[in-house]
């Protein structure tokens, strides 16, 4: 499995505010969408999101986003390596994603960017 990097997710109360901070760091603008009743913004290697506690302590779990190459052979990889498969794969604006949970316990998002999603 082709592993191209990680993002750090980050809850926030307020987006507006937290924003301008992280696009600075990063040096570059943030690319904001809503998912499931929650305000993201992808700012370099960081996903803040901010939205309804019930939302937000489901995301809260999730310790990172690890981009791959390609989903389907990420879930291979983790189930084969003991990792449970909790949701997905699923289409997601950008690709797919699936969540897992390591044989540690750890919880992480898996994304790639498909074009055929």
């Amino acid at each position: 499995m082709d592993i191209l990097g990680a993002t750090l997710r980050i809850c926030v109360d307020d987006l507006e505010t937290a924003v301008p901070f992280y696009e600075k760091l990063a040096g570059g603008p943030a690319l904001r969408f809503e998912r499931g009743g929650v305000s993201v913004a992808a700012v370099g290697c960081f996903l803040l999101m901010s939205g309804p506690e019930s939302e937000l302590e489901v995301l809260r779990k999730v310790a990172a986003t690890i981009a791959v190459k390609n989903v389907d052979e990420a879930h291979r990889v983790l189930t084969e390596s003991g990792a449970a498969v909790l949701a997905g794969p699923v289409a997601t604006p950008v690709g797919r994603n699936l969540i897992a949970m390591h044989p540690d316990g750890s919880v992480y998002e898996y994304v790639d960017r498909s074009p055929s999603a």
